[in-house]
């Protein structure tokens, strides 16, 4: 199962999407920044996810190489498995971080 089916279309992540996009064209355009990256911020989240993503299954692999009786460690599966674990756990904070911010903003008056 890829994480990238989680991720919605709309919302808070298309306006992130779209307020990184604007503040890197803005950099852009000034003569005082040179070289700016280009990628935004929703890609660097996409492509950490897609680690994320990577790790759960590495990990069900090794547990199930395991399970069929194929010479993997105990202790490799365990590994694999807890970082996993702490690398959504992570990421389902970081979530949460960016939910909060997003409605600390929504909150303020202009």
């Amino acid at each position: 199962m890829s994480a990238n089916q989680f991720i919605p279309q709309g919302g808070i992540f298309s306006a992130i999407n779209n307020i990184s996009d604007q503040s890197v064209t803005d950099k852009n355009s000034t003569s005082d920044i040179k070289n700016e990256s280009t990628s935004s911020f929703f890609d660097t989240l996409k492509a950490k996810l897609n680690e994320v993503n990577d790790a759960q299954v590495a990990a069900e692999d090794k547990t199930a190489a395991f399970v069929s009786g194929d010479d993997t460690n105990i202790h490799d599966v365990m590994i694999a498995t807890e970082e996993a674990k702490m690398s959504l756990d992570l990421a389902i904070q970081v979530r949460n971080k960016l939910v909060d911010a997003y409605q600390e903003i929504n909150r303020m008056q202009l």
